[in-house]
């Protein structure tokens, strides 16, 4: 008898495990098909998120530079500026405005924009014409690396991209930082910067987004002390500054005004007389490294020109 009663209770204890190991099975069962739907849910709202923000930010930049910078702040557009440089990979297939300094409003208009951000330098010459299409548009301050900051900062708070906007600056900040150290030390040149355009030619001064970067580089602006960003060039006075290095930046259509560089230099006798010209110091910088407004690409531009400055 007693060999059946521990059959008996050997069984039970059997049942009684097994019942519970069913239960624990259930139970994962029952956890993963809950983590499986939440995970779901979870795709299912950032996706409708994607999608509303799409449908509430209709963004269209004006310019290669803001286009760059909506790309880091992984912000969505519905069109970009014609350019010949390269655009974020997330942009391509999308329509063209056209040129930023002469868009064509009746693309821009047909789109519906929430947005449309252009650039400070080319407020005065687009203010009227987006106004009498209706367009508010905005106008970002690329004028200098600081300016450039503090509108990253702007723009990813104005659009829900505050931790990338600050990251993003913080990272610019930490590259330029690294690469002032390495000339705070050095004797600081004397530098004449002309922008060329088609036809033609200015000075830049340290107001300028291409002075600021040459201050940074450690480098003296033999225009200081000027307001405006870039001035009309005379010559028989910039002879007077004799600076050390003369930079070149062809903006504009570049191979045509490089060739009208060399040209005016290779005609024009007062240049000969230049110590910069004399030594052999006359660098031609290039787009779309070298702008006429701040890019994300500052820390590439300030490496280089500190090269150039300090071979």
């Amino acid at each position: 008898m007693a060999k059946i009663k521990n059959t008996k209770a050997f069984h039970r204890m059997l049942y009684i495990v097994g019942l519970f190991s069913m239960i624990i099975i259930l139970s994962a069962c029952s956890t993963s098909t809950t983590e499986k739907k939440n995970q779901a849910e979870e795709v299912n709202n950032e996706s409708n998120t994607v999608v509303q923000e799409e449908n509430q930010n209709r963004i269209i930049p004006m310019t290669v530079a803001v286009t760059h910078i909506l790309d880091a702040l992984n912000l969505e557009a519905i069109a970009v500026p014609t350019t010949m440089y390269d655009l974020p990979e997330r942009y391509e297939g999308l329509p063209e405005i056209g040129n930023p300094m002469s868009p064509d409003m009746e693309i821009v208009k047909s789109l519906n924009p929430t947005e449309v951000f252009s650039v400070t330098t080319l407020e005065a010459d687009l203010k009227n014409t987006f106004e009498e299409v209706g367009i508010n548009a905005s106008y970002v301050n690329l004028q200098s690396i600081d300016n450039m900051k503090a509108a990253i900062l702007e723009i990813g708070e104005k659009y829900d991209r505050t931790a990338e906007a600050t990251k993003l600056v913080s990272e610019l900040e930490g590259k330029i930082s690294a690469l002032r150290m390495k000339v705070e030390l050095n004797e600081s040149p004397k530098v004449l910067i002309l922008l060329g355009i088609p036809g033609s030619y200015l000075v830049a001064t340290e107001n300028s987004y291409i002075g600021d970067l040459v201050r940074m580089a450690g480098g003296q602006n033999v225009m200081s002390g000027q307001e405006p960003e870039f001035l009309p060039s005379n010559t028989e006075f910039l002879q007077q500054s004799n600076p050390d290095i003369i930079l070149r930046l062809a903006h504009g259509i570049p191979d045509q005004v490089v060739e009208m560089f060399n040209e005016e230099f290779a005609t024009n006798d007062i240049w000969k007389h230049f110590d910069a010209v004399k030594n052999g110091r006359v660098y031609d910088l290039e787009e779309p490294v070298f702008g006429t407004t701040a890019t994300l690409a500052v820390p590439q531009a300030l490496e280089e020109l500190i090269d150039i400055m300090y071979p």
